[in-house]
């Protein structure tokens, strides 16, 4: 059985964590499958929103600790191969998220640890159950945040939660986390996947460029200034008001009906 599980729920891609006797710690294979599964979707015009979730009763428990108390070297003898292999295996999946223009969505099932909460914090929106839990647990450990936390965290919580998060290593329930902004809705165990499905299909069913061009410029935004900002919209406008979709939904209110979008 695979470490991720892909199934195609109309243009929604859902990934499944599949590691569920490990809690869904990450492995080699979970992450080479969830980058590949990322771009295939990303160039896949048919696809408008991915899911992402974690089978059995956790998202993740971030990385496999039993590989590593197994070998003392963390599998890399030298500081350098360490390094090399943090960079090229497991951030593959940062870069591979950054790089996806589409929606993607967490539903957080259950206890998202270390890796796992840092892979939630780097989709667009998280949505989580009432027993999920939250936790950068790196420093009960004695390492440092690897996987995006000092970069995603503040962001999203601010500054002075995220240290807080990240110098005790505490959980945080999904209420609290749905208090301090870091998920966005919370719902019963047994709906959450079913809710966050219904989501993302809406989503699906809107206009795919302007999708894209809104989740680019606001991430954009977040490293420039107002003026940059505001000079980047006028260009990306003045093409998003020449495209097919555009006209079809100004025809559509117009007309109260409802558009049918075709992503050009």
């Amino acid at each position: 059985m695979a470490d991720l599980e892909i199934e195609r729920r109309g243009r929604v891609i859902l990934a499944t964590l599949n590691r569920p006797e490990k809690k869904n710690a990450q492995s080699e294979g979970m992450l080479d499958l969830l980058c590949d599964a990322l771009r295939s979707a990303n160039g896949d015009a048919s696809v408008s929103c991915f899911v992402l979730t974690g089978a059995g009763d956790a998202f993740c428990s971030g990385g496999d600790l039993g590989r590593r108390a197994n070998d003392p070297n963390g599998g890399a003898p030298t500081p350098l191969e360490r390094m090399d292999r943090l960079h090229g295996v497991t951030h593959r999946v940062a870069r591979a998220v950054e790089e996806f223009e589409k929606p993607l969505i967490a539903a957080v099932n259950g206890a998202a640890v270390g890796a796992g909460m840092d892979m939630a914090l780097m989709c667009d929106i998280r949505f989580a159950s009432k027993s999920a839990r939250f936790s950068e647990g790196y420093v009960k450990v004695g390492l440092i945040p690897g996987n995006g936390a000092c970069y995603f965290l503040p962001r999203i919580v601010g500054v002075a939660r995220a240290l807080e998060l990240l110098w005790t290593g505490d959980f945080v329930s999904g209420e609290e986390a749905l208090a301090m902004g870091l998920v966005s809705r919370v719902f019963d165990d047994e709906a959450l996947l079913d809710q966050t499905l219904s989501f993302a299909t809406r989503l699906s069913e809107g206009p795919p460029i302007q999708q894209r061009e809104i989740k680019k410029l606001l991430y954009q935004s977040l490293h420039t200034d107002l003026r940059t900002s505001l000079r980047a919209v006028s260009a990306h406008m003045a093409v998003i008001q020449s495209t097919h979709d555009y006209k079809e939904a100004i025809a559509a209110y117009k007309e109260r009906r409802k558009p049918e979008f075709q992503g050009k």
